[in-house]
């Protein structure tokens, strides 16, 4: 089970692949309070904290804000769940974008061992 979801984009330009992540991240209350412990309870700072869970030092910062305040798990509350259904196309396109990379990978793979002359043939 993932701890967080992002939606990412995958970006094919002069042969190459780029993919960047978009902000709107939705994290489970489990990653949320264990961000909070490793900056309240462990003493870690946030940009630490951050590098270790790939989370903005931002939302870390507002998560512990929240923790301390003891609105930790009001924090996100308000946001519909959403359904199999609705999640169903998010999960298509990230294979999507994983399925391009391999082929891409593959691709290059087989132009190049195309290019490298086999032993035992003529040139």
């Amino acid at each position: 089970m993932p701890l967080v979801d992002t939606k990412v984009e995958v970006h094919y330009e002069n042969g190459g692949v780029s993919m960047e992540r978009t902000p709107n991240a939705v994290y489970t209350k489990e990653l949320r309070e264990e961000a909070v412990k490793l900056v309240t309870e462990q003493g870690l700072t946030i940009p630490e904290v951050g590098r270790r869970l790939s989370i903005p030092k931002s939302t870390i910062s507002y998560r512990v804000r929240e923790g301390r305040r003891g609105k930790l798990s009001s924090v996100g509350s308000s946001k519909k769940s959403l359904t199999e259904t609705e999640m169903e196309p998010a999960q298509v396109k990230r294979e999507l974008a994983q399925v391009k990379m391999e082929c891409d990978f593959l691709r290059k793979a087989a132009a190049y061992f195309a290019k490298k002359p086999q032993s035992g043939t003529r040139s």
